[in-house]
């Protein structure tokens, strides 16, 4: 059976340890963030963390608005690392990224 296509031709990829990636492109990021967090180069690697932008607001019905980082890790400089398999650059992702940064005073590395 055919894997299915994207909306931006990515295409699901299973990663060695059975984690189920959106891409081939985020998927090939994971395997090497694993590869240097087994040898000591990265540590605390997280997937699919979310970063809340904007808060709800019930009075105006309004929903919260998140940002889903691909990767986060601590570097061996001790910094936080949020990473994003960026194949094509939506609007919102554009947004996204601005607010991000000014929320939360990183950048969003795109690989």
């Amino acid at each position: 059976m055919p894997t299915k296509v994207g909306k931006y031709g990515n295409r699901k990829t299973v990663a060695s340890d059975g984690s189920v990636l959106d891409s081939k492109r985020e998927a090939r990021r994971y395997e090497e963030l694993l590869a240097l967090q087994k040898i000591g180069v990265i540590r605390d690697l997280k997937r699919q963390v979310v970063y809340p932008l904007i808060l709800a607001h019930k009075e105006f019905n309004l929903r919260e608005c998140n940002y889903v980082a691909d990767f986060v890790f601590t570097d061996e400089d001790g910094r936080m690392r949020v990473e994003d398999a960026k194949g094509h650059r939506t609007r919102d992702y554009i947004i996204k990224r601005k607010l991000f940064a000014q929320v939360y005073g990183l950048l969003i590395e795109e690989v």
